[in-house]
């Protein structure tokens, strides 16, 4: 993967489960409505998700009170089933999400250029609660 940023962040959360199960709850959509928050004040209302080369995906995420919120969006660039994903969002940025089998697990890790707005604490911290609310919610279903 190719980092607009030499900055990039990674994250990471090993999942008790099956790489096949995380795999499956990390690109469903109705998976992803579940999951895809990092603060409990946040929800996410919609997500679609086109998992192939080319394909796009966009998750609506927004403050429960509805003072803000924001579209998730970008394009993949490499899809390796139950292996690898990387992206590019739609302001550029670069993702790439690798799972791999790990003991009795699976290890999710994502590693992603940040943005210029906000620290790279925050960034950070968000991406993790994101990843940590994926875990929970795999191992919980």
């Amino acid at each position: 993967m190719e980092t607009i940023n030499q900055n990039a962040i990674t994250v990471q959360a090993t999942i008790n489960g099956s790489i096949e199960k995380a795999w499956k709850q990390f690109n469903d959509p109705k998976a992803i409505v579940e999951w895809a928050t990092g603060h409990p004040d946040w929800h996410t209302p919609s997500s679609e998700n086109d998992l192939r080369v080319g394909g796009k995906f966009k998750t609506r995420m927004e403050a429960k009170d509805g003072s803000m919120g924001f579209d998730f969006e970008g394009t993949y660039t490499t899809v390796e089933e139950n292996k690898l994903i990387e992206y590019t969002m739609a302001d550029g940025r670069k993702v790439k999400v690798s799972f791999e089998t790990s003991g009795n697990g699976v290890l999710v890790t994502e590693t992603f250029d940040p943005e210029n707005m906000n620290s790279e604490e925050m960034q950070r911290a968000g991406w993790q609660g994101i990843l940590d609310n994926f875990k929970a919610y795999v191992e919980s279903h």
